[in-house]
């Protein structure tokens, strides 16, 4: 079986590109790309349009419209269709396309994910593809992403020794108005002293049933082996910690408590001494010396710092709970420092979006950001030396 180029298709092309000069470029192209699929298709066929032959693989079946983007613009070009075929056709010239296609919305994801604004996209598709992306299409895009991120929210856990949980806000479009959304996030220091990012969950509220369901779904996923938990005094977050977590000890983020005290001091000129009290309960070398330091300091301010010395009593044992873990695990259990760098590398990224549409864009690009630091750790050295401990 021969297969020819229609001669007199081609000679149509030139006569519409003399007459036509550049205009009529994208029209050639179109006739040209169509020319060149049906080709293919009776070369896949092996078989000529209507000829009887023993190698025939199938049976030509139509068309179907497909718009293709290109420099020239859109491209509405007819698309060879197959039947009766034992290998699936498609056209090698579109499947080209179709791979630099799959690039495109690869890098665009990429882009994305990357904290590129829409505008910037747009900019960089122009030039890369004479076409510029809408936010729609990247959202579309990023969409594709979903059933990834699912899967990896939902992953099996396993032995988790240091639960350190965090929350953070996000500005995203609802009913009509902007509200902050609360975006929660796990991370856990493992069996062998690894850091990992364990889940994440965006909701309207922080309050105690988004806690309490968050913290159950960790269990549900296999969390086990929990020794201490190390958060700010969130709302909603100390009463779901007793209902899911009841006999795990919490120990509340000393750098946190620090900065709260300051609330309760009367005067500016005290604001240095009292920082440099709290510290010292917090950096004494046993706890036993801290509950001393903390007494003195409540009698200390008792007569000119009354509220202050009333919330030291009441709050700053809570800061007390990793005095009863191994001194070489001290100084990066005493805070949440590590989620709030975590928090820190989302900031920079969100602040671009500034208002996402609806809560899923928002927890798609969070997961995203979550996706690649748990990679990064899970290859990175171990974080604390567990040893025998």
């Amino acid at each position: 079986m021969a297969c020819e180029t229609n001669d007199i298709k081609v000679g149509g092309i030139i006569e519409q590109l003399c007459d036509e000069g550049f205009e009529g470029i994208t029209g050639a192209v179109i006739t040209l790309l169509n020319e060149a699929m049906k080709l293919d298709r009776t070369r896949h066929l092996q078989a000529m349009p209507y000829e009887r032959s023993d190698e025939r693989q199938g049976y030509a079946n139509g068309y179907k419209p497909k718009t293709v983007h290109s420099r020239m613009g859109k491209l509405r070009l007819s698309v060879p269709q197959v039947r009766d075929s034992e290998e699936e056709f498609y056209p090698n010239c579109l499947e080209k396309g179709l791979r630099s296609e799959r690039a495109l919305k690869a890098a665009l994801a990429e882009m994305y994910i990357q904290g590129v604004s829409t505008r910037k996209v747009k900019e960089i598709t122009e030039v890369l593809c004479g076409y510029e992306v809408s936010s729609s299409q990247v959202s579309r895009v990023t969409k594709e992403l979903d059933k990834e991120f699912e899967q990896w929210r939902v992953r099996p856990l396993g032995k988790v020794r240091y639960l350190i949980i965090d929350a953070r806000y996000e500005k995203v479009r609802h009913g009509g108005h902007v509200i902050d959304n609360a975006v929660l996030i796990a991370h856990g220091i493992d069996d062998e002293g690894r850091k990992r990012i364990l889940g994440v969950s965006v909701s309207l509220s922080e309050s105690e049933v988004h806690w309490r369901a968050f913290f159950e779904s960790l269990v549900q996923r296999g969390l086990y082996g929990l020794e201490l938990i190390i958060s700010d005094a969130h709302s909603g977050l100390k009463a779901a910690k007793k209902t899911v977590f009841p006999t795990v000890p919490w120990q509340r983020c000393q750098f946190h408590l620090q900065q709260n005290a300051q609330s309760y001091v009367p005067k500016q000129s005290m604001k240095k001494e009292v920082a440099s009290d709290i510290k010292s309960i917090f950096t004494a070398p046993s706890l036993n010396e801290a509950k001393r330091l903390l007494l003195l300091n409540i009698e200390k301010y008792k007569t000119k710092a009354p509220k202050l010395s009333e919330w030291m009593e009441a709050n700053l044992p809570e800061g007390f709970a990793v005095f009863d873990f191994h001194p070489e695990h001290w100084k990066k259990l005493r805070t949440s420092n590590l989620a709030e760098r975590v928090n820190k590398e989302i900031k920079r990224r969100t602040k671009i979006v500034g208002i996402f549409p609806n809560c899923d864009s928002c927890l798609r690009l969070v997961t995203a950001l979550l996706v690649e630091m748990d990679e990064e750790w899970t290859q990175g050295r171990g974080y604390l030396n567990m040893g025998d401990n």
